[in-house]
C-alpha cells in the first residue's frame, strides 16, 4: 500500500466509494444530491491543503484531505477528513490514512489537529482516533442525522502536536 497525492486520474475511483458513504447518511452531512464535479470540488483541497488516496496494485481503497481547520489566525491548527472504500474496510488503511495525516501536519509545523465533526455513532473512527492520541473535548447533541440512529451528537475532537502554550 503507497499514500501519495490525488491525482485527476484518481477520480474515477474516489467518486463510487465517496458516493456510495455519502449516500449511506451515517458519516457526513454532504448534500445527498451531489454531482460527481461538486463532490469533487469538496474533496480537492488545493495548497495549503492536500489530498491524498492510498493505493494499493493500482486501485485505490481510500482518500484523506488535510489542511488548516480555519484561515488566517487559525491557520497553525489543522483538520482532516478520511474516506475508506467500504470494499477495504478493515484492512488498516484509516490508520495508515490517520498515521500519514498526523505526520504531515507534524512536517508542516501544525501546533494541533481539530476534528470538527466526528459522529458519535461512527465507533469504528472515535475509536481510531482516540488510539492516534486524539481526545474528545466536547461534543454537539443532536448535530448530525443519522439515517439509522436519528439526531445524535457530533464529537470535537483533538491532538496537540506540540506542548500548549501557558494561558
Amino acid at each position: 500500500m503507497q499514500i501519495r497525492e490525488m491525482t485527476e486520474s484518481d477520480w474515477p475511483q474516489v467518486w463510487p466509494f465517496f458516493q456510495e458513504i455519502v449516500q449511506a447518511g451515517e458519516t457526513y452531512a454532504y448534500p445527498l444530491d451531489l454531482t460527481s464535479e461538486q463532490a469533487r470540488e469538496l474533496w480537492t483541497k488545493p495548497a495549503p491543503g492536500r489530498t491524498v488516496v492510498l493505493e494499493e496494485d493500482g486501485t485505490v481503497l481510500g482518500s484523506a484531505i488535510m489542511g488548516p481547520n480555519r484561515p488566517g489566525r487559525g491557520s497553525h491548527v489543522g483538520t482532516a477528513s478520511f474516506m475508506v472504500s467500504p470494499q477495504a474496510r478493515g484492512r488498516g488503511v484509516g490508520r495508515r490514512l490517520g498515521e500519514h495525516v498526523v505526520q504531515w501536519h507534524r512536517d508542516s509545523g501544525f501546533r494541533a489537529i481539530q476534528f470538527n465533526a466526528v459522529v458519535e455513532t461512527n465507533t469504528a473512527a472515535v475509536a481510531l482516533w482516540r488510539s492516534l492520541g486524539f481526545e474528545i473535548i466536547g461534543t454537539v447533541p443532536e448535530a448530525f442525522d443519522s439515517r439509522a440512529h436519528g439526531l445524535v451528537g457530533l464529537h470535537v475532537m483533538h491532538l496537540p502536536l506540540v506542548p500548549l502554550s501557558a494561558g
